[in-house]
């Protein structure tokens, strides 16, 4: 037998859970930039479109303002607050070359020169003698005017000693690379997590403390593999998307 709270219980999920499947569809819809002009529809045509009652909507909508993605404006309606980048990973580029047409990127060098004995995990990385000199470079890098992501790379000491006189501000490492060496990067392992920022890195991306941030870790390596540039990379999470073509292969 199913009592009257029960049965209420039943539909407050079946609606959360109806709402968590159409703000999904939203989610999809806001980052693949199908509301270019940054207003949604309003909620009645929401619900036409997406087979979903105003209540739906309404809870749908909600969960995407606590997300951050949209925001409600007296007289004008529900707007997306900030459009979202994509970056894709199945191609070795450097980010700022990932986001050309998007707006003018530009990087405040915090840091290029050379360093002692760099952390012992660093050296492993690169493959080096411990104690071995780095290069050491901190960006902080912008996309229309607003803090984008925070960019620390450590360097083999003869590839990053050629970067050091050269426009690290307006010039993408990668590009830097190659032209000084004469050698094409060839690959790159990368690692993706989702972490809080601290303090530090939330005050410089202008976020709040302990806000989701995409931490890539990325070792690149020469087209003869040898590892020259071990980066990482704090992106705002409210501000790129990170995308991938991905092709299934036959099994083994």
């Amino acid at each position: 037998m199913t009592t009257a709270g029960g049965a209420g219980g039943a539909t407050a999920r079946s609606r959360a859970e109806h709402a968590r499947r159409v703000a999904d569809v939203l989610r999809q819809q806001i980052t693949g930039g199908r509301f270019g002009h940054g207003l949604l529809p309003d909620e009645r045509t929401l619900g036409t479109e997406l087979a979903a009652s105003r209540n739906v909507i309404r809870e749908a909508l909600g969960l995407l303002r606590s997300e951050g993605l949209i925001t409600r404006r007296q007289g004008v309606g529900t707007i997306v607050v900030m459009p979202k980048y994509g970056h894709g990973l199945d191609r070795l580029a450097g980010l700022a070359e990932a986001l050309t047409g998007y707006g003018p990127v530009t990087n405040e060098v915090r840091a290029a020169r050379t360093i002692s004995n760099p952390p012992a995990a660093v050296a492993e990385r690169l493959e080096l003698e411990p104690g071995t000199d780095v290069v050491y470079i901190e960006r902080l890098r912008r996309l229309g005017g607003l803090p984008l992501s925070l960019d620390t790379t450590y360097l083999a000491p003869d590839i990053g000693a050629n970067l050091l006189g050269h426009d690290l501000a307006g010039r993408d490492l990668f590009a830097l690379i190659e032209e000084t060496t004469g050698r094409r990067l060839g690959q790159a392992e990368v690692s993706v997590h989702a972490v809080n920022a601290g303090p530090d890195t939330a005050g410089l991306l202008q976020i709040e403390p302990g806000a989701a941030v995409f931490a890539i870790e990325r070792l690149t390596r020469l087209a003869d593999g040898r590892p020259v540039d071990a980066e990482s990379v704090h992106i705002r999470a409210d501000r790129l998307m990170l995308q991938a073509t991905l092709h299934r292969s036959a099994p083994d």
